[in-house]
């Protein structure tokens, strides 16, 4: 029984939720890793491009509740998610064309691009803050548990009670769908195919008349779908606060970075290592332990090793790692 009380607890306070990190963090660096593999540079502004598409999504999710539109069960954010992707596309096509286009017509380093992408990462992340504003703001509605502890406790009889988050549920469906319809569309339709013929070879693909630009706005089209849903399942999730999208940069970086830039399937891993990483080293296993140590060996402590608040140094660390020991990462993409 005890056994069976540590497996619950574990599911509970690691697996499930670092399950749902893992799949906000690879749908993330999959925009990151499209942008590395077909732009050919590091965008820094991802992050508050996912703030921007969010935001925009929270917007229309409140205007839909005043007016009493609701999805049942289902947050509302579900049905706000299309007008936030919109919006995100539209932001993101424009900032194309008044930033990053002028320097890809000069031939510029990725260097200066990522050091522009630095620039506009701050005028996104102001321009939140002064439509939103900096604080926290909730816009889950609906059921909030597919199944609570409570009635888990009742069904099963056992001390330890499981609950699955109906955001923690939705997160993962939707990314399985996210990600398969962008495998689909990469590999299956002519668009996808130009771009990953750009991605390989930017001269041959030139010289096979594939066109650059339409290459590109397909690019930040699929950036922009891809950061809204990452940050909308975040957001709900968790909360929305734009600082927070801010910081979610790095473990965001350290997955595409871990599994391989470039390499979408690198991408998807690298989030769920970075997440299960980041959740075990900061998760206090005291509860645990004592379902399967004997009594006189009962931890004092929490049997944490690092506290929740360092949990973006795991990332850190983990990313010193790969790019001191396998700067091409997991599935050996393009090196930093």
């Amino acid at each position: 029984m005890d056994l069976l009380n540590a497996l619950v607890a574990l599911l509970n306070f690691v697996i499930v939720p670092a399950t749902a990190y893992g799949a906000q963090l690879a749908l993330g660096a999959l925009g990151v890793t499209l942008i590395y593999g077909i732009l050919r540079f590091s965008n820094f502004a991802h992050g508050d491009t996912m703030a921007f598409g969010t935001m925009v999504t929270i917007l229309f999710t409140w205007w839909f509740q005043s007016m009493g539109i609701s999805f049942g069960p289902l947050p509302t954010a579900l049905l706000a998610l299309p007008f936030g992707i919109l919006g995100c596309m539209a932001l993101v096509l424009v900032t194309d064309r008044m930033v990053y286009r002028f320097y890809r017509e000069q031939k510029a380093k990725p260097v200066i691009l990522v050091i522009v992408s630095m620039g506009v990462m701050f005028v996104m992340n102001g321009l939140v803050r002064f439509i939103i504003g900096p604080d926290d703001q909730r816009f889950g509605d609906g059921e909030r548990f597919i199944i609570s502890a409570r009635d888990f406790k009742a069904m099963t009889g056992l001390r330890e009670g499981l609950a699955i988050k109906t955001s923690q549920g939705l997160t993962v469906v939707v990314a399985v769908i996210a990600v398969a319809l962008l495998f689909w569309f990469l590999n299956r339709t002519r668009t996808g195919k130009s771009m990953r013929a750009y991605s390989d070879n930017e001269d041959l693909a030139l010289l096979s008349g594939i066109n650059p630009e339409r290459v590109v706005m397909y690019t930040w089209l699929i950036v922009a779908a891809l950061a809204t849903v990452a940050g909308t399942l975040y957001g709900l999730d968790k909360s929305f606060k734009p600082f927070v999208y801010f910081q979610l940069l790095l473990p965001i970086f350290a997955a595409a970075i871990v599994g391989g830039l470039g390499n979408p399937l690198g991408a998807i891993a690298g989030g769920f290592v970075i997440a299960f990483s980041e959740v075990t080293i900061t998760y206090a296993w005291k509860k645990i332990a004592r379902y399967l140590l004997p009594d006189h060996l009962d931890p004092d402590g929490l049997v944490q090793l690092l506290s929740t608040d360092y949990k973006f140094a795991v990332s850190f660390v983990i990313l010193l790692i790969v790019l001191l020991f396998r700067p091409t990462g997991l599935f050996k993409g393009k090196s930093v």
